[in-house]
């Protein structure tokens, strides 16, 4: 095999990526923010909702079936700190068209923070301009959630 004149002066080495998407008939379809809820809570751990924040982001085809489901970033009863880059690692891995972000109140108050709006016009922003569509961010608690899509915040 022939060295690249790259790897002999930088040291790399090289990079391949194998990704074999779920069945489809095993996959998730998300038509809505009820959908991308339900779906979520199927995977979390319910008892960990009132406890401390934590970040999630649903990765989607380009039909909104769900390729994965991940939870990107845990932290304290006071917020938690996103994870921008790995959330973006996952939607090139498994080739997202699309993602949905989550993350839960461990207060129980939906209300968005401005920092909540902040972090989803970053993510909007980076997922534009790696032509992946944000199609919503959810705030859950043990109880309900919000959508910033339905609430026009998107």
């Amino acid at each position: 095999m022939k060295t690249l004149p790259s790897t002999e002066l930088l040291g790399s080495s090289q990079i391949e990526i194998h990704y074999q998407r779920p069945h489809l008939q095993e996959m998730y379809h998300i038509s809505c923010a009820e959908d991308a809820d339900t779906i979520l809570r199927k995977y979390i751990n319910p008892q960990q909702l009132d406890l401390r924040e934590c970040f999630w982001v649903i990765l989607l085809s380009n039909a909104n079936r769900v390729l994965a489901i991940s939870e990107v970033a845990t932290g304290s009863t006071r917020g938690v700190q996103t994870n921008l880059k790995y959330i973006f690692q996952l939607a090139l891995l498994t080739n997202a068209s699309a993602i949905i972000v989550a993350h839960n109140h461990p207060s129980g108050n939906l209300d968005f923070s401005k920092r909540d709006v902040s972090e989803t016009k970053k993510i909007k922003r980076l997922a534009t301009l790696m032509d992946i569509t944000l199609l919503d961010h959810i705030i859950i608690t043990s109880e309900s959630f919000v959508s910033f899509a339905q609430e026009g915040e998107m």
